[in-house]
């Protein structure tokens, strides 16, 4: 016999399964004997009160032994000699993509500027040892994408756009542990993510598609109105090289070369808002006491822990983004004369410190407004770059450009970050000395109030304060704001049909996951490139295609 409960159980029964057993026996009744194994399906932790409890959904199997795997697999044909479509971008988007593309049968060929998710690694530790940064390999750029080597988190509210259970099996059926499949909030982590993605584009080449590194897309092919394939080219050796088909361009929230070659090809695209701030670093010690409202922290049988926090300030959001609990944070520039900072988790969730991006909401209409800009610096639409004859599509994009180019400046231009003590920063005085820091090429003491856009500023000073009293100890000298992070988002959204998600002039152009304004994180970015894929076949199937 199955059978499935709801159970509300201490920290230290959940995290054992003859606990939990044993919890069950007792609570239904049961001979303890008869239960020969209990299986999480959900996992979630109510930590409202003094007394922290954990939340589980639990599939027991008494007097029988389970038949199914812990996940559903997948069934992946061979599509060698079957029509072929370009993915652009081998990000979780691309990725997801060309694993539906053969689930359904058609061959995908994967363009990837950047290197193997093993090779980008070594480029990953220069960034600190050199304190340059590789434009092609980067914490942005391979494969991967931007969620590889940046902690590998997912969550997602964007359960309404797809099959979000479908992603989260196809990582366990390529290594990923089962037990995101429980968790409320689901993390492989920085350390264990890189090998899910190996096997993923394992699976790929077994299957007949292709799979292209260090390849970088110049243009695409049109006929007429209709994408018949890109351009790209090889960075190791310089050649050009061609790609027949259809087109999934999911090239992450970074490519701005990508933005800047659709904006002067005209073809349609347009300002998104985003989110920017900083980096907010605290002891890991320190948010456990406050979550978990006890001296001792969270003890032997809770996980590190987590917070998110919300105001609205002066019409706008202020939030904390993508919380990693025991991480570090990164440099994640992706060109010269940048600071961008972003966090990641390993696995365990283990080191000394947890950082959360702290952002303000930012609109393309707030482009106007004087406070977000420098006395001198350029005004959106005034640069030589933007286009005369139109609307000016990348102002938020150059934003995020002016704004980390002034955090290079004020980091000696180095990728050593600006920084600052939390209470410092919201009572605005220079912090003389900062605290000891994860984040590797350095810090480097400065007024984050004082240069930084006062539209940001202001409000993050408010919001702090509002988080403060929310959780007592949390606006503190303890911690440090590092500057600045950016890359919340992608700046612009290429616009595409809502029924085919094809381009909304261009057949045969999919515009796909974050970077195309579609998704928000690993997820939803999965969930898109599925959808991407399925539409695809469907426009292949009806004879649109050109091979």
């Amino acid at each position: 016999m199955i059978q499935e409960y709801q159970i509300r159980v201490l920290p230290q029964v959940a995290g054992s399964s003859e606990r939990i057993a044993g919890h069950i026996a007792r609570e239904k009744g049961l001979d303890a004997r008869s239960i020969n194994q209990v299986r999480v399906l959900r996992r979630s932790i109510d930590a409202r009160q003094r007394t922290i409890y954990v939340n589980l959904t639990v599939r027991v199997y008494i007097n029988e032994f389970p038949q199914d795997e812990a996940y559903t697999p997948t069934a992946y044909p061979n599509v060698e000699g079957r029509p072929q479509v370009v993915v652009v971008g081998a990000g979780p988007g691309g990725l997801f993509a060309a694993l539906r593309l053969i689930e359904l049968g058609l061959r995908p060929v994967v363009l990837e500027r950047g290197k193997d998710v093993r090779e980008r690694k070594k480029d990953l530790a220069l960034i600190t040892r050199t304190q340059q940064v590789d434009p092609e390999s980067n914490y942005c750029f391979g494969e991967g994408g931007a969620g590889a080597y940046s902690d590998g988190k997912l969550y997602t509210r964007s359960k309404k756009r797809g099959n979000t259970e479908k992603i989260l099996n196809v990582f366990c059926q390529h290594g990923a542990s089962t037990n995101i499949l429980a968790d409320a909030h689901p993390h492989i982590g920085t350390d264990k993510l890189p090998r899910v993605i190996e096997n993923m584009r394992m699976q790929i080449l077994q299957s007949g598609g292709e799979v292209h590194f260090q390849t970088k897309m110049t243009r695409l092919l049109l006929d007429g109105d209709t994408v018949v394939g890109a351009e790209a080219v090889n960075l190791a050796t310089g050649a050009g090289e061609t790609y027949r088909g259809p087109v999934i361009l999911a090239t992450g929230h970074s490519a701005r070369d990508v933005y800047r070659y659709l904006d002067a090809a005209r073809i349609e695209i347009e300002p998104k808002g985003i989110a920017v701030g900083v980096r907010l670093e605290h002891p890991s010690e320190l948010i456990d006491r406050i979550q978990y409202h006890n001296r001792e922290g969270r003890g032997q049988y809770l996980p590190t822990a987590e917070y998110a926090y919300v105001a609205q300030v002066a019409g706008r959001g202020v939030y904390s983004f993508c919380m990693c609990p025991g991480g570090f944070v990164i440099p994640a520039a992706t060109g010269p004369e940048q600071i961008v900072v972003n966090g990641m988790s390993p696995a365990n969730r283990g080191t000394q410190w947890s950082n959360s991006g702290m952002v303000v909401e930012i609109r393309p209409e707030d482009m106007a407004d004087p406070t977000l800009f420098a006395p001198d610096a350029a005004q959106p639409g005034t640069e030589d770059e933007s286009r005369a004859d139109g609307p000016d599509n990348l102002r938020v994009m150059r934003f995020q450009e002016r704004l980390e180019r002034d955090c290079w400046q004020q980091g000696n231009r180095r990728q050593t970050a600006p920084a600052q003590r939390m209470a410092d920063f919201v009572n605005g005085h220079l912090s003389f000395d900062l605290p000891k820091s994860s984040y590797a090429p350095g810090l480097i003491s400065s007024p984050l109030h004082f240069w930084m856009p006062k539209f940001i500023t202001s409000r993050l000073q408010e919001g702090f304060k509002a988080f403060g009293k929310r959780s007592h100890g949390f606006l503190t000298n303890e911690a440090t704001l590092i500057s600045v992070e950016t890359r919340t988002s992608s700046p612009v959204r290429i616009l595409r049909d809502h029924t085919t998600l094809q381009h909304v002039r261009l057949r045969g152009l999919f515009p796909c996951g974050e970077g195309a304004g579609y998704a928000g994180g690993i997820v939803s970015a999965g969930v898109d490139g599925e959808r991407c894929a399925e539409m695809a076949v469907e426009y292949a199937s009806n004879g649109q295609s050109s091979q």
